[in-house]
């Protein structure tokens, strides 16, 4: 009776995933924004030379990412858990005490470094070991935490903010506290390998009859050498550069056009909640009804969500398409962290696995790096985003185009590799 009502041990290590994404990008990402105005202000920066340690989070996360692979096989996923909470605790720490703006640009790196072992890399590792039916819906489940994560924090985080000018700090004295007690939990609760499947995890091919879209895969260096490895970086990459480029100023340019910022933010928030379901929505659909339909609808609602941007006016027709985009901008966003390690899985199989999804991941954050800055470069010149989102649509166009060609290729690969076995 013992064994019939004891708990699979995969369904703590999804709880202990979705508390570390909750946290970790909730709490340190997705409510950095609400830090921007207070911290400037009371160091007497500029929100520009202040967004340097944004900057300086992308690049290290992508350089690190690039390892991500061997990393994980030296050390196990645990001891990568454990440093990255120790390196969003120190970030932290470095933004609650930093009095000099050289200050934040270490924690941003430090941030960076968190995010590489903390989130989507890491998370589908894990889910991709101990899961071996419904890998989607899990991972679009877990990696969906960070919604909500994130609108707590704003709830817990902004009034202690507006308290004062410096009162930022204890804001992130609080988080820096919620990050020491999580990462205890998490560390504590999580194991590397599951128990009685140690030896089948370490063997792929024994996964295919499990579900039918993990396959074997072919081995790493044999990746290299093929073709659409390198079209489907190239989709990665854009899927970064895009989104991050465009959802990162919707904010702006919607009060450029003159909508009200009260009701611009409730957007924001709208926007918030409903990618926490389409994240989830997204991984269930993949297990569904594959990767190609998956994310032919991600790329098109990327293309549409811009498009309504570029048409946003001071109206009730501009409102209207404004709450349109918060919920048509969320199908897209999953392009930036559950499918990265779908993408990962589907097209090249699990023997590289670990491999490339640290590549994607890598070339994905490139995407964010670059994105933001040269849309707002675009702004600078023309001084409207518009060129940069039409810039933008027709990237979009060419990576659904081009995917065509790498699901193609990766199927045949695979039907090569099965027929060989």
């Amino acid at each position: 009776m013992k064994n019939r009502v004891k708990i699979d041990y995969k369904w703590v290590i999804a709880a202990v995933s979705f508390l570390m994404v909750f946290v970790s990008l909730g709490f340190c990402s997705s409510a950095k924004s609400i830090f921007l105005k207070r911290i400037t202000e009371a160091l007497a920066v500029k929100r520009s030379v202040f967004s340097i340690s944004d900057s300086c989070r992308y690049v290290t996360t992508s350089i690190v990412n690039l390892f991500f692979g061997t990393l994980i096989a030296k050390f196990g996923a645990r001891k990568l858990i454990a440093a990255g909470f120790l390196s969003l605790i120190i970030s932290t720490v470095l933004y609650a005490v930093g009095t000099q703006i050289w200050t934040f640009y270490i924690g941003g790196v430090f941030l960076g470094l968190g995010f590489s072992w903390t989130t989507t890399t890491i998370v589908g590792s894990v889910v991709g070991k101990w899961f071996k039916k419904g890998k989607g819906t899990v991972m679009g489940a877990v990696l969906a935490s960070n919604g909500l994560g994130g609108a707590l924090a704003v709830q817990i985080l902004s009034p202690i903010i507006e308290q004062s000018t410096f009162s930022y700090r204890k804001a992130y004295w609080l988080v820096v506290a919620i990050l020491v007690a999580v990462g205890v939990i998490v560390v504590g609760l999580f194991r590397n390998e599951p128990k009685k499947t140690e030896e089948n995890a370490e063997q792929p091919s024994e996964t295919k009859k499990d579900n039918a879209r993990s396959w074997v895969g072919v081995p790493f260096q044999d990746v290299l050498k093929s073709k659409h490895f390198y079209v489907a970086a190239v989709c990665v990459f854009l899927a970064g550069f895009t989104l991050q480029g465009i959802t990162g100023v919707s904010n702006p340019l919607m009060k450029d056009a003159g909508l009200d910022p009260a009701f611009v933010d409730s957007v924001m928030s709208i926007n918030l909640l409903a990618l926490t379901a389409f994240k989830f929505l997204t991984g269930f659909a993949y297990d569904k009804f594959g990767l190609r339909k998956v994310s032919f609808v991600c790329y098109t609602a990327a293309i549409l969500a811009m498009f309504i941007l570029s048409v946003i006016t001071d109206s009730i027709t501009g409102k209207v398409l404004a709450v349109t985009y918060a919920f048509v901008s969320t199908m897209a966003l999953p392009l930036e962290t559950v499918l990265i390690p779908i993408f990962a899985m589907d097209l090249f199989g699990e023997k590289p696995y670990n491999k490339v999804l640290g590549l994607f991941a890598s070339i994905n954050t490139a995407g964010y790096a670059l994105g933001a800055p040269i849309t707002n470069l675009c702004y600078d010149l023309t001084n409207s985003y518009n060129f940069a989102i039409y810039v933008c649509c027709g990237l979009m166009l060419v990576a659904v185009i081009a995917l065509q060609y790498v699901f193609r290729a990766s199927k045949n690969q695979r039907k090569s590799v099965e027929n060989a076995d």
